[in-house]
């Protein structure tokens, strides 16, 4: 299987403060990469480097096998922290916002409404809407510009039970769209799921990258990966 994006011992200082050092991971096209740590591990500013929110240290990434430049970015969406959503306006004007932006037409918004199942909302303001509505809004925001690469930063933060099995469904039906996910979280169940590979970075660095296996004990190799970082206080 190809690969969308690969990284090459990428590093972010932040002043005297390592919070990227040397991490290089692969990601297999139309698949879902579960990008797993502790909360403060490094995953939030690995991903702003994918994203052309911030600049690496030093490092490469590739994408599509080419060396990354911001051109890229027409091929990746992300939702990264908070939906930036105006909570006067309706999903169909949310996204209207975004559309005009990348000069697409509204046949386009009415997609990606049908795909994260937010066609009925009509004249309701994202203001109202729960946080699975939102998340989900967030995602439609994404996808707008038809990306081949989607990275969701902690997506089921703040969901119930049923905005989970939504979401998770949601991103399941992804690849078979020739979209590639990178999915970073701290709730393990979540990522054991769905994911295809897992990368583990814990105090900065990648500790451990390969598939899921069937009948493996994610949350033991999780532990047992964390602990030999350093990276535990418990």
């Amino acid at each position: 299987m190809e690969n969308i994006l690969t990284t090459k011992d990428l590093c972010k200082n932040f002043k005297k403060q390592k919070a990227n050092d040397s991490i290089s991971i692969t990601v297999r096209k139309n698949s879902i990469y579960g990008l797993l740590g502790p909360n403060g591990a490094g995953k939030s500013t690995f991903l702003k480097m994918i994203t052309g929110m911030i600049n690496p240290s030093s490092g490469e990434i590739y994408f599509n096998g080419k060396p990354w430049s911001r051109k890229d970015l027409a091929n990746i969406g992300a939702l990264i922290e908070s939906p930036p959503i105006y909570e006067n306006l309706t999903a169909f004007e949310n996204l209207k916002v975004r559309a005009l932006l990348f000069n697409l037409p509204n046949s386009r918004i009415e997609e990606v409404l049908e795909i994260v199942e937010l066609t009925k909302t009509g004249k309701k303001k994202a203001g109202q809407f729960s946080m699975g509505m939102k998340q989900r809004l967030g995602i439609a925001m994404a996808l707008l510009n038809n990306p081949t690469l989607l990275i969701l930063d902690e997506p089921t933060n703040g969901l119930d039970p049923i905005g989970i099995q939504d979401l998770r469904e949601l991103i399941l039906s992804f690849p078979q769209k020739g979209i590639t996910v990178i999915l970073s979280s701290h709730i393990l169940p979540e990522v054991e799921q769905i994911a295809d590979d897992i990368g583990i970075i814990a105090n900065g660095k990648l500790w451990y990258e390969d598939s899921i296996h069937k009948n493996e004990d994610l949350e033991s190799l999780f532990m047992e990966v964390v602990r030999k970082s350093g990276d535990y206080n418990g």
